[in-house]
């Protein structure tokens, strides 16, 4: 008996759910096909824009050097800490300069010998006794010997590392008693003056179509995440980066007063100078969006009519309009969701 009675009970919901739903479906087909919708319509603008170019990257020196000796040697001394301000000129590292001494010196005893030979020979060739194929030849190998010298000595001016600016020592690769061979980055400097910040960037090819130099940005970086910071872009690379197949912007900063590093990560919105014609309408008469595929209603003949579009971008609840609204001059902005194709509007002030 019970289980009959709970039997019934289950059936009877199942009945009324269905009769609802359907006259649920019933009710929107009405709406739909005999009542009128209020609506407001809203002009179309027409206006030179340019979608603003979103992207990130670190914070740079714009005076970096990866310092190293000329020549390649055992590392006698290092003078400097990792993170250490220096000075322009100031002596960071030098090497055993025992074998680059002793080339110099060598270099200077042959300049001295050659110098005494034709001497000589210049006296041997007054007295006809030398020839002046030999006062040629040891006046050739002078100048040979004494360019010699000055390729030692040169080579002992670069045994040791001088700052080429003031700056901060970034990294130190090498430690005192290491073999540096020539060319071997010892040291990773910048400076680190106001004015030389960066923020390198890597963008698309189509934004950096539409870049150029001096084009203004603003940059935000997580280290001052209460400061927007002025930038403008000062370099665009002309090839792409192998690996990324991103185009390289460098966009100079103005640091406010606030302390910079190498490597703070940055965001940056960039205000192409190039800018494009596009319609545009508020982002209220936008209806289902899908990536830059949407539609808005427009009223034709007192009844709703759906149109695609191709956004463009959106900014300032205003959304840029690449295609669909050609000859359009207003479109649905309340009422819209109650639209369906062909619903009956009454436009209202």
């Amino acid at each position: 008996m019970l289980t009959s009675l709970k039997n019934s009970l289950i059936l009877g919901l199942i009945i009324a759910t269905v009769f609802a739903c359907g006259k649920k479906k019933t009710d929107k087909k009405t709406i739909a096909d005999n009542e009128t919708v209020a609506v407001k319509l809203v002009d179309v603008s027409n206006a030179n824009s340019t979608e603003p170019i979103k992207a990130s990257g670190l914070i740079s020196s714009l005076h970096e050097a990866r310092l190293s000796f000329k020549t390649g040697g055992i590392i006698e001394k290092i003078f400097v800490k990792e993170g250490q301000n220096i000075a322009k000129g100031q002596l960071l590292a030098t090497l055993n300069l025992t074998e680059i001494n002793a080339q110099v010196s060598q270099a200077q005893e042959n300049v001295s010998k050659i110098e005494r030979d034709l001497k000589r020979v210049n006296a041997l060739y007054r007295d006809s006794v030398a020839t002046l194929e030999q006062v040629q030849n040891l006046t050739t190998a002078l100048s040979v010997a004494k360019q010699s010298l000055q390729i030692a000595q040169y080579n002992q001016g670069y045994s040791k590392i001088y700052a080429p600016t003031n700056g901060v020592v970034v990294k130190k690769m090498m430690n005192e008693g290491e073999l540096a061979s020539s060319g071997s980055p010892v040291f990773f400097v910048n400076a680190a003056g106001a004015n030389d910040w960066v923020v390198k960037v890597g963008i698309a090819d189509k934004d950096w179509t539409r870049l150029k130099l001096g084009d203004k940005a603003d940059i935000t970086l997580d280290a001052f995440p209460d400061t927007k910071f002025l930038a403008n872009v000062t370099t665009l690379s002309q090839g792409a980066d192998q690996a990324s197949g991103l185009y390289q912007a460098e966009l100079k900063i103005s640091t406010q007063g606030k302390k910079m590093a190498t490597g703070l990560f940055a965001k940056a919105l960039i205000y192409p100078s190039i800018k494009y014609q596009y319609a545009s309408v508020p982002v209220d008469a936008i209806i289902e969006g899908n990536g830059d595929q949407a539609f808005v209603y427009v009223v034709e003949n007192g009844k709703a009519k759906r149109v695609s579009l191709l956004i463009a971008y959106v900014n300032n609840q205003q959304a840029f309009v690449r295609e669909g609204l050609a000859g359009v001059s207003q479109v649905v902005t309340d009422g819209s969701a109650y639209l369906v194709e062909g619903t009956k509007v009454k436009v209202m002030k």
